[in-house]
C-alpha cells in the first residue's frame, strides 16, 4: 500500500515537523488542523487546512472540525471492496493513506493544581479517537501512527519500499493505536468516577480531588518480557510495567549483566530495593525468599554490608543484594573474599572499577535502579475472581510520636535502634520480629503463624549467628496478644521493645514488661505484610 495522502493532527509535536518534511519529500500530500497546519505551513510545507479539504469550517471552539464524511469516508473505505471506492468517487472522497494522530493532553491537565471540571471536559478529544479508531479498524487500507517514536522508521521503510508500508507494520500500528484510546478513555473514566456527587454543577470551580478508589478501576501496564517461568517451574510469567512507573521504583531498573531475571528474581528484588530505599544512611539489605534476612545502616555501604550479613550469613547464600548507594570495588572485594554467592545485585550506581570486577561472574544479575522514595498510589493482590487494592504503607515511626508505656525509658541510643528496627519489620512478613542493636538486625523471625513462634525463631536465629542478644531492641510489626512473646525476647537479653499496641491485653503486655525491666514504646500503627 503505496502512502499518497496524510492526514496530521497532534497536540504531541515532538518530531512531528520531520516527519511530515520526510513525508512531503516522498510525494505525499499533507491534510492538517488547527495548530498543526500553522506550523507546518510556517515551516515552507504545503499543507492543506482540514476545513478546505472538506469545505466546512472548524466549529463550536474546534470541538467539530474532523467529524466528517470527507475524513472518515477517505479513512474508513475498503480498498478491496469496489463498491466502497465507487461510492467515495461518487462523493469526491479521495482516500487518505496515513493518519498521524495523538490526543489532547487529558492527563497532563489533570495533573494541574486546581483543574477544574471544566478544563477537564475540554481536554477530552472527540475527533482525535474517532480518527486513530477508524484508521486502526481499516489497518488493511491504512496506516495510523499515535507515537512519535514511530516516525523516523516509518518513513525509513516508505523509503526502501517505494512508499509503501507493510501489511504487518500496518496491523503492529493498529494494536499500538487502539492501546493508545483505550488507555485515554480509562484515564477519563477513572478521573470522572472518582469525583464525589456534586462535582457537575461545580464545573468552573476546582475539582475536587478524585476518590483514591474509584467506583470503576481501569488498569494499564505494558510487557517488559516474557520470563522464563513463573514461581514454579511448572507455572508460565510475564513481567508488565506501569505505563509511567515510579521514580525509584524497581520497574525502572536497567540490567547491566546476568542471566535474565525471574519472577521470583524481581519479587525478591522489589522488595529488598523497597526496604533499602527506605534509610538515609548509607544502606544494605539481604533478602532471601521476600524476608530481609540481614539489614544494616552504617557511616559507609562497606560497613552496612560487614553488619548486614553478619545476621544471617547461611541465609544470605543465594540471597538478593540491595544498596542504596554507589557501589564500589571494596563492596565486591568483600563479597568475593567471603565467596558470597549472589543472585541479583542493585544499586543506584556502581564504579567503573567495580563494574569491572562483577564483570568476571557472568551469571550474576546486575541491576542499577534510579533512586528515589515514591510510593505505589496503590497496591494491588490478585483473588481469586477480584482485586484487593490499598494504599502503600507509607507510615514510619518518628521519635516525636512515640508513647512511653513502662516504668522505663529508653535512652537515645535505644529510640535510634528501635526506630531502625520498626523500620526493618516493615519489610518482613506477618508475623514480623526483628532484634536489632547498633544499626544493624541480629535475629528475624518471620511469616509465623504465632507471634511467640517468631520471637522464638528471631532469637535462634540471632543465636545461631553467634550475635549477643543482651541490651538489643525488638521490633513487632503487630502488637502482642499476650504476654509470652514479651517473656521470651526479655529472656533471650532484649532492653527495649517497639510495637504498635492495641491489644485488649496491653496491659498485661505493660506489666510484663516492667517485671524484666523493659522499656516498651508503642506507636499505633502496624505493619502487617501478607
Amino acid at each position: 500500500m503505496t502512502i499518497k495522502q496524510a492526514l496530521i493532527s497532534v497536540s504531541d509535536k515532538r518530531g512531528v515537523l520531520e516527519f511530515a518534511r520526510g513525508l512531503a519529500a516522498q510525494g505525499v500530500n499533507l491534510l492538517s488542523t488547527g495548530g498543526t497546519a500553522k506550523m507546518l505551513r510556517d515551516a515552507g510545507l504545503t499543507v492543506t487546512e482540514i476545513g478546505d479539504y472538506t469545505g466546512f469550517p472548524e466549529m463550536l471552539d474546534g470541538r467539530v472540525k474532523t467529524l466528517h464524511p470527507k475524513v472518515h469516508g477517505g479513512i474508513l473505505a475498503r480498498r478491496d471492496l469496489p463498491e466502497h471506492l465507487a461510492t467515495i468517487e461518487q462523493h469526491g472522497i479521495p482516500t487518505i493513506d496515513l493518519v498521524c494522530v495523538n490526543l489532547y493532553p487529558f492527563a497532563a491537565t489533570i495533573a494541574k493544581a486546581g483543574v477544574t471540571l471544566e478544563d477537564a471536559i475540554e481536554n477530552i478529544d472527540i475527533g482525535g479517537p474517532a480518527m486513530v479508531r477508524s484508521s486502526a479498524k481499516n489497518y488493511v487500507g491504512v496506516a495510523i501512527v499515535t507515537n512519535p517514536e514511530d516516525y523516523e522508521p516509518l518513513l525509513a521503510e516508505m523509503k526502501a519500499n517505494g512508499g509503501a508500508l507493510h501489511l504487518g507494520t500496518r496491523f503492529s500500528l493498529a494494536k499500538k493505536a487502539f492501546t493508545h484510546t483505550a488507555r485515554y478513555d480509562s484515564t477519563i473514566a477513572n478521573w470522572l468516577t472518582g469525583l464525589d456527587e456534586g462535582a457537575e454543577a461545580k464545573p468552573a470551580e476546582a475539582a475536587p480531588t478524585p476518590a483514591i478508589f474509584p467506583n470503576k478501576l481501569q488498569l494499564a501496564f505494558d510487557r517488559v518480557e516474557i520470563l522464563r517461568y513463573g514461581e514454579n517451574s511448572h507455572q508460565s510469567a510475564a513481567f508488565y510495567r506501569d505505563t509511567t512507573p515510579l521514580p525509584g521504583s524497581i520497574a525502572a531498573y536497567t540490567q547491566l549483566q546476568g542471566k535474565e531475571l525471574s519472577y521470583n528474581n524481581i519479587a525478591d528484588s522489589d522488595a529488598a530495593w523497597e526496604c533499602v530505599k527506605a534509610f538515609d544512611a548509607p544502606a544494605c539489605v539481604i533478602i532471601k525468599h521476600a524476608n530481609p534476612c540481614g539489614v544494616a545502616i552504617d557511616g559507609t555501604l562497606l560497613g552496612a554490608y560487614e553488619k548486614a550479613f553478619k545476621t544471617d550469613s547461611t541465609s544470605a547464600f543465594g540471597g538478593i543484594i540491595a544498596f542504596n548507594g554507589e557501589v564500589g570495588i571494596d563492596v565486591v572485594n568483600a563479597m568475593n573474599e567471603r565467596k558470597h554467592f549472589v543472585e541479583v545485585l542493585i544499586a543506584p550506581s556502581f564504579t567503573a572499577e567495580a563494574r569491572a570486577a562483577l564483570a568476571s561472574k557472568a551469571n550474576l544479575r546486575v541491576l542499577v535502579v534510579p533512586p528515589g522514595h515514591d510510593l505505589n498510589k496503590l497496591e494491588l493482590k490478585r483473588v481469586g475472581g477480584g482485586l484487593l487494592a490499598q494504599t502503600a504503607d507509607d507510615f514510619t515511626a518518628q521519635a516525636s510520636g512515640l508513647k512511653v508505656v513502662t516504668k522505663r525509658r529508653p535512652t537515645a541510643q535505644q529510640i535510634e535502634d528501635l526506630l531502625f528496627a520498626e523500620r526493618v519489620a516493615k519489610f518482613v512478613k506477618s508475623n514480623a520480629i526483628v532484634f536489632c542493636r547498633g544499626g544493624m538486625t541480629l535475629g528475624v523471625g518471620a511469616g509465623q503463624m504465632s507471634r511467640v513462634d517468631s520471637t522464638r525463631i528471631a532469637g535462634m536465629k540471632a543465636q545461631n549467628a553467634g550475635l549477643d542478644l543482651r541490651g538489643s531492641v525488638v521490633a513487632s510489626d503487630a502488637f502482642f496478644p499476650f504476654r509470652d512473646g514479651v517473656d521470651v525476647l526479655a529472656t533471650a537479653g532484649a532492653a527495649a521493645v517497639i510495637q504498635p499496641g492495641g491489644s485488649m491485653r496491653d496491659d498485661e503486655v505493660i506489666a510484663a514488661a516492667d517485671e524484666h525491666g523493659l522499656a516498651m514504646v508503642m506507636t499505633g500503627a502496624r505493619h502487617f505484610r501478607h
